[in-house]
């Protein structure tokens, strides 16, 4: 029987795949749950139509990351962090307050698990860290965020 699935499911295939399957298994399992569809003329179409919107909205997606990245490339986060007397930082600034800081200060809203590079930003001056804004069958999109610590008086 064969059968386009409407979500992944594992050891069978991912979403929007059209693929051979035991006949109880189809009929007693899949399309019960709602997790295939009999493949039918009319659902090949259907799948067609949807793989063309979803084209669609990457494209959308992928556009929109680039405008950020363009944006991130212009702008600095400021933080301030206390410092010893030889000039070393106290603590650090991690991922998470730097997505606070870009929205507070931006207004840009970013997901603190996309970074890159997980270090958290514990020197006095500039650090620069690599988020991945978009990751598709387009290809990739990483920005950078430029964070600036300085000195708390």
């Amino acid at each position: 029987m064969k059968v386009i699935l409407t979500q992944d499911v594992k050891k069978v295939g991912k979403k929007g795949e059209t693929v051979t399957v035991s006949d109880g298994y189809g009929q007693n399992f899949l399309i019960p749950r709602g997790l295939a569809k009999p493949s039918t003329d009319s659902t090949q179409k259907e799948l067609k139509r949807d793989n063309a919107k979803e084209a669609e909205r990457q494209k959308e997606l992928k556009a929109e990351a680039e405008a950020i990245k363009a944006r991130l490339e212009s702008i600095n986060v400021e933080f301030k962090l206390k410092t010893g007397s030889d000039g070393r930082a106290f603590g650090s600034i991690s991922p998470k307050e730097i997505c606070e800081g870009l929205e507070k200060q931006w207004g840009i809203k970013l997901d603190k698990r996309k970074f890159i590079d997980k270090y958290p930003a514990n020197a006095l001056g500039y650090t620069r860290l690599k988020i991945e804004l978009y990751k598709g069958a387009e290809g990739e999109v990483v920005g950078t965020v430029n964070v600036h610590i300085s000195e708390a008086k």
